[in-house]
């Protein structure tokens, strides 16, 4: 598996194949609220699996802060894999050449405990966000 960081028209709609089916289909997230008004200004991950879209992700700046979002990986990739923890990886190198020195992300609470193993710290309460109960996580890179 390797993660690609988005620069054609077909990785930037597999990027977002596998948000749909995860988010839209998986997680009945509208797809208005999936695909919104900051996909111009962000950077996107696909994760493949030789030549199948797996995962995905998002990475923009927000107030000097990097900013990680959109962090999906199929079912069929997700149990002990290591896909997401490829994922972030990839964005946290990405996050360094942009000169960031903290991320921040919006954890859905079941993902929390994955976060944390990778050294993002819970700042917040839950909250909601397209009905789903989230918080905040922070880290220093």
């Amino acid at each position: 598996m390797y993660v690609q960081v988005v620069d054609s028209d077909k990785e930037l709609q597999d990027a977002y194949s596998v948000r749909k089916t995860v988010f839209v289909e998986e997680q009945n997230v509208p797809l208005e609220e999936e695909i919104d008004q900051y996909e111009e200004d962000s950077a996107h991950f696909v994760l493949y699996d030789e030549d199948q879209a797996v995962g995905a992700g998002r990475f923009r700046i927000v107030e000097g802060i990097g900013k990680v979002e959109r962090i999906c990986v199929l079912p069929s990739h997700r149990t002990s894999k290591g896909a997401g923890r490829l994922i972030m990886n990839t964005i946290e190198e990405y996050a360094k050449t942009k000169e960031m020195h903290v991320l921040k992300l919006n954890a859905q609470t079941h993902a929390e405990p994955f976060y944390a193993k990778l050294g993002y710290e819970t700042v917040s309460d839950i909250f909601m966000d397209a009905g789903i109960p989230h918080v905040t996580m922070t880290k220093n890179i």
